[in-house]
């Protein structure tokens, strides 16, 4: 299975701490667990695996884990572990570094240093790339400085990394095992790149992994100007000093056009938000025109060809919502 899912809530509630501690001894690192929570946890796992890294989120109630010499002597899968915060704040020491990261920002750490970490608050909830050593161009030395330091991911290409990892679990599923290997390398890719831009080193990057960040890059810039009707591939291209030749060339593998991916992605902002109850206060044109359609009938006819039903037909079946309006 391309992403396995696991629960507590089957588990008899005096088993559950210990089947998790096995669990992340098995997964990711052999740790000592504690929790204050243990006589009642709860908590939860989904693993994706891309080939060359797995991507794991989690949830699960305050814990401290504490991995030793002696933990790593028996076992080390010799990986670092980049995870981006998504609840409660977290602390982490290692290497004669201490540190707390709160929602929003990643944290490195690795299984072959000793380290002491837990939860500041009452819910955990975090997205781990699993990075093998093996696997990365940069020099471990200089990996070794982001550890226990916090790196927020709110702009540039943690920004990036950030909205690629709170997608790719939910996209894994419906994907082909090629298409697993081709996530798992834009993730390593975008992890890389991100690494080497905080230590100065995106000189070591490869060509490969060089074109999978501006592709990464430019699709950014695309989903954060759809609603621009101005928005075309020579405009794309200029905002990225490339030419629009380097433009269509770097979107070649994925089978489909700049122009393509800016329509189709225009489309599902608008299915979207057509499909939301709390958002039928917007007429279909109001919808469309926040998304770039200026036209009804160009964005009628686009909509039924992607989706083989019109744009009211879709809202007739959308069930009401008892919540009220969505902000505006």
């Amino acid at each position: 299975m391309p992403v396995a899912s696991v629960s507590t809530d089957p588990i008899p509630a005096a088993e559950r701490f210990d089947w998790w501690c096995d669990l992340v001894w098995q997964d990711v690192a052999r740790t000592i667990i504690t929790s204050d929570h243990a006589a009642a946890f709860q908590a939860g796992a989904e693993t994706a695996d891309l080939g060359l890294v797995k991507v794991t989120a989690m949830h699960f109630a305050p814990i401290r884990s504490l991995r030793t010499r002696s933990l790593i002597r028996q076992s080390d899968p010799e990986v670092y572990e980049l995870t981006l915060i998504k609840g409660d704040p977290m602390w982490l020491s290692q290497r004669r570094n201490d540190t707390a990261a709160r929602a929003g920002d990643l944290l490195l750490w690795d299984t072959s240093q000793p380290f002491d970490g837990g939860v500041c608050g009452d819910h955990a909830e975090a997205i781990i790339v699993h990075l093998p050593r093996s696997a990365l161009s940069l020099p471990s030395d200089r990996i070794d400085r982001l550890v226990a330091q916090r790196m927020p991911a709110t702009r540039g290409m943690g920004a990036i990394l950030a909205a690629f990892l709170t997608e790719v679990l939910g996209q894994a599923s419906a994907c082909r095992p090629q298409d697993l290997n081709t996530l798992g390398t834009v993730t390593l890719d975008l992890a890389s790149a991100f690494l080497a831009q905080r230590v100065d080193a995106t000189r070591r990057l490869s060509p490969e992994t060089r074109r999978e960040v501006l592709a990464a890059r430019i699709t950014a810039f695309i989903d954060r100007n759809l609603a621009d009707p101005g928005l075309t591939p020579a405009v794309v291209a200029a905002q990225h000093h490339i030419s629009l030749r380097s433009l269509h060339l770097l979107f070649q593998p994925s089978g489909e056009s700049v122009a393509a991916t800016i329509r189709r992605r225009r489309l599902e902002r608008c299915r979207r938000d057509l499909a939301d109850p709390r958002l039928r206060h917007r007429t279909i044109g109001e919808t469309a025109a926040r998304w770039g359609f200026h036209r009804p009938a160009d964005f009628s006819r686009a909509f039924r060809g992607a989706y083989g039903l019109t744009p009211s037909e879709l809202r007739a079946r959308t069930p009401e919502s008892d919540e009220g309006p969505a902000p505006r």
